[in-house]
């Protein structure tokens, strides 16, 4: 696979995952209207993705476009058919081939976010997902004309919808070259993303981030912005998959120091206990002054970095969302 179009896979890798501090709750959302064709595929989206049964997501998304066909008016159908496209691309570093059609996936998580928008103009969520995949398409086509209507959808959608779209606009840069106004960018964004949720200003080399914890609890709960900041049923693992990105990127920027403190904010989670992932986390913490070459290491095209940064991994969304 030649490098663009690897560069345009890594793009689609800000859906859902990882997340960071954000959680779909699409079907908080749901309404009473909804068929039972659309409840029994809610219900196996659910079971699918946050079990990280990625071998099942094509049974998911046969019931869920199923329930679609049947309902094509229902926004959270449609998104549901939108992440699980977007699912099956971002993880792809599962398969021991990764095929060249599974760019469809980009095209197809468009056309369903696309039509979630439609129906629920006012989802932030939903249009940041969409930017999302107008990005990973645009960078795929090397279409200039659509990625920037894509930026200058995921630019409103920060906007409505800070706390949740700064990770969702930043964590799609993370496989920019580190000395580039992009990854700055980024990195930026998820500095930002913790003082809105903490509504707090910190500073960026992690002198008081022991005070974080705390303070983001007391600022973000029973606000709008808890499903975004904090730990939900719907991602349980909401703030150790931010951090292990936001390490990641810290990491490869070169702040190996700065990462370290970061990573280790992840083991104060009350559910730090619970999650899958960390091995990965500690195993972060030991190799970070090493990992700023490996982060930043040339790939060959087709090739697989030997220790991935979270958005290029095989738990880009599962670091947050899986059981």
């Amino acid at each position: 696979m030649k490098t663009t179009a690897r560069n345009a896979l890594i793009v689609a890798t800000l859906f859902l995952a990882a997340g960071g501090l954000f959680a779909s709750h699409a079907h908080a959302d749901a309404s009473p209207a909804r068929q039972p064709a659309a409840l029994q595929a809610d219900g196996l989206f659910w079971e699918t993705f946050q079990s990280g049964d990625y071998a099942k997501i094509q049974a998911s998304l046969e019931a869920s476009t199923a329930a679609y066909l049947r309902n094509p008016n229902d926004a959270v159908t449609a998104a549901h058919v939108g992440w699980l496209h977007m699912w099956r691309l971002s993880e792809r570093s599962r398969l021991d081939r990764t095929p060249a059609s599974i760019t469809d996936d980009a095209v197809l998580a468009r056309k369903y976010f696309q039509k979630a928008v439609d129906l629920a103009p006012d989802d932030a969520r939903f249009r940041g997902f969409l930017a999302s995949a107008m990005l990973a398409e645009a960078q795929i086509d090397r279409d200039a004309a659509l990625r920037e209507q894509g930026t200058v959808i995921m630019q409103q959608a920060v906007k409505d919808w800070p706390a949740f779209n700064l990770f969702t606009a930043g964590y799609v840069a993370s496989n920019q070259p580190a000395d580039s106004d992009g990854f700055k960018r980024a990195l930026d964004q998820q500095w930002q993303n913790l003082e809105v949720c903490a509504h707090t200003t910190l500073d960026h080399h992690g002198a008081n981030l022991d005070q974080l914890s705390n303070v983001m609890f007391k600022a973000s709960t029973g606000s709008r912005d808890a499903r975004a900041c904090l730990n939900s049923s719907i991602a349980p693992h909401n703030e150790e998959g931010f951090l292990l990105n936001m390490g990641d990127m810290l990491t490869k920027s070169g702040d190996w120091q700065t990462a370290q403190k970061v990573y280790a904010l992840a083991k104060r989670s009350p559910d730090y206990a619970s999650w899958p992932y960390r091995d990965v986390l500690e195993q972060r913490i030991h190799d970070a002054q090493a990992n700023v070459a490996a982060f930043n290491a040339a790939l060959t095209p087709g090739q697989k970095p030997a220790t991935p940064m979270m958005l290029s991994s095989s738990y880009s969304c599962m670091a947050c969302h899986q059981h």
